[in-house]
């Protein structure tokens, strides 16, 4: 697995030879049984003029060879009016490099590009560690793509994609916003959503339930006794946000109990904002008894906060996480959580992807392949104090 920031050497003139192996990877299993997103359309990409090379893209926009390779690149050190001249040349002679033409000649890299965010998150290699396994196993290899999702996205990105040569792209960062998955899709190119996705957009995606996820929690901590329940989400512009948020309000409903807006925090899916969310709430007058956390790095931090505090786990606060990441069961944490099956889940997406890729004409509208979450139940939460 490399990264899509990473140098790679280049030759200033045309090259028949860069790219992945042209080895035949095992043809993906199809998957049925699926639910439909909508339609989905098509796209094909341009193609080169029969005599077109670098030299007379060159020629037309009046540089060396060595400066169009580079600046169609996205080298840094062309000047951006150099680089203008020489794409409306490329533009208007249909030139396309010749690593990229023949890629789309055999049609296939074997490469795929996996967006991700921030990955110091511990959540990202449970996740990404399985479909990089997957896809090798397939027959594919993998670039990853950085992206923040505290930014706006979309075209910038979309630009960084299409400059490489690749057969299809898995986005775990999707925003409730972003034109991502759409822009993609509108190019022609195979997309998956993992773990999150967009409303309303027609491609492929393979999620958890997180409403109901949400609801269990929610229950799970009212069965318990607990009444006056902290809430610290993440982002409120992301799917896993907005629908664990959800279910929980739904669990607090069937018990006839109205949430406090006080005790519910917007944050990131980060140790800082459970940590700084968690004192804020302690600090309340009348403060929770227990916290339902947006994800278990946030319950990390929330944990750590109430012991800098003095304030005893599970025995003075509750604390329920989501996700049961590796670290959730190690002696120090014991977290209980939500998990979500990120093993599943990310297989079936780079199956997903890869039949979309090797069957193009075969598959119908946007799939949705949804997964349990399952409660496990550690050290971190118990019943109210005074209550038996």
């Amino acid at each position: 697995m490399t990264t899509a920031d990473a140098p790679v050497p280049e030759p200033d003139d045309d090259a028949t030879s860069l790219g992945p192996s042209n080895r035949a990877g095992t043809p993906a299993p199809r998957i049925d049984n699926v639910r439909a997103a909508g339609a989905r359309g098509n796209g094909a990409p341009p193609t080169s003029g029969p005599m077109t090379t670098s030299w007379t893209v060159a020629h037309e926009a009046g540089v060396s060879q060595s400066t169009v390779s580079r600046a169609l690149r996205g080298d840094s050190r062309v000047r951006e009016e150099t680089r203008r001249r020489v794409e409306e040349a490329a533009s208007r002679l249909g030139y396309i490099p010749n690593s990229l033409a023949s890629s789309l000649a055999s049609r296939s890299t074997r490469t795929i590009a996996v967006v991700v965010s921030d990955l110091t998150n511990p959540f990202f290699p449970s996740l990404l560690t399985p479909v990089s396994d997957e896809l090798q196993l397939l027959g594919y290899r993998v670039v990853l793509f950085a992206e923040r999702t505290d930014l706006p996205t979309g075209q910038e990105t979309l630009t960084r994609l299409l400059d490489r040569s690749i057969d299809g792209v898995l986005v775990t960062t999707a925003t409730l916003g972003s034109p991502l998955p759409e822009l993609l899709r509108q190019r022609g190119l195979p997309v998956v959503l993992l773990n999150r996705y967009v409303d309303a957009v027609d491609v492929d995606r393979a999620i958890s339930d997180n409403h109901g996820g949400g609801l269990a929690s929610g229950r799970f901590l009212l069965d318990l006794g607990h009444q006056r329940i902290g809430v610290i989400r993440g982002p409120a512009n992301t799917s896993t946000s907005r629908d664990r948020m959800a279910g929980f309000l739904e669990a607090m409903a069937g018990h006839g109990v109205e949430q406090d807006e006080e005790l519910v925090r917007i944050g990131t899916y980060s140790h800082q904002s459970g940590y700084q969310h968690t004192r804020e709430l302690l600090r309340l007058a009348d403060p929770p008894t227990a916290i339902f956390c947006g994800n278990d790095v946030v319950a990390f931090g929330a944990i750590d906060a109430a012991l800098s505090q003095g304030i005893r786990v599970p025995q003075d606060i509750s604390i329920l996480g989501f996700d049961d990441i590796p670290m959730a069961s190690w002696e120090v944490f014991q977290l209980s959580t939500l998990r979500q099956p990120f093993g599943e889940m990310a297989r079936a997406a780079a199956r997903m992807l890869v039949e979309r890729i090797e069957h193009p004409t075969t598959i119908g509208p946007g799939r949705e392949l949804i997964f349990a979450t399952s409660l496990v139940k550690r050290a971190t939460v118990d019943r109210p104090q005074g209550r038996p």
